[in-house]
C-alpha cells in the first residue's frame, strides 16, 4: 500500500461519507438516523485529514492514519445497521475499504 492508494480510499471515503450524511438527512425518520448522521460527518472530517497529512508528509501520519481507521471502522458499523439504503451500504463499504488501507499505513 503507498500513500497515494490510501489518499485515494480517504478520499474515496470522505466522498461517500458525505453523499450519505447528506442522503439521511432526507430519509423520513431522521431521527433514526443520528449517529449515521454524526458519524458520517466525524469520518468525512477525519479522512481529509488524513489525506492531508499524508500528502504533506506528516511526522505523525502513522498517528492519523491509525485514528482515522478506528474512526472509518465506527462509521462503517454504523451504516452497515442501516444496509437496507443504498446510500449507507455504499459508505460502510467505503468505510471498510479505507479502515484497511489506513491501518496498513498505521504500521
Amino acid at each position: 500500500m503507498t500513500y497515494e492508494e490510501c489518499v485515494q480510499e480517504c478520499l474515496r471515503c470522505m466522498e461517500q461519507c458525505n453523499r450519505c450524511f447528506d442522503d439521511c438527512l432526507k430519509e423520513d425518520d431522521v431521527k433514526m438516523m443520528a449517529d449515521c448522521i454524526r458519524l458520517d460527518r466525524e469520518c468525512a472530517d477525519m479522512c481529509a485529514f488524513a489525506a492531508k497529512a499524508m500528502q504533506s508528509n506528516s511526522p505523525f501520519v502513522k498517528e492519523i492514519c491509525a485514528l482515522c481507521a478506528k474512526i472509518c471502522r465506527a462509521c462503517g458499523d454504523e451504516c452497515a445497521k442501516h444496509e437496507h439504503h443504498q446510500h449507507c451500504k455504499d459508505c460502510a463499504d467505503a468505510c471498510y475499504r479505507c479502515a484497511e488501507a489506513c491501518e496498513q499505513m498505521a504500521k
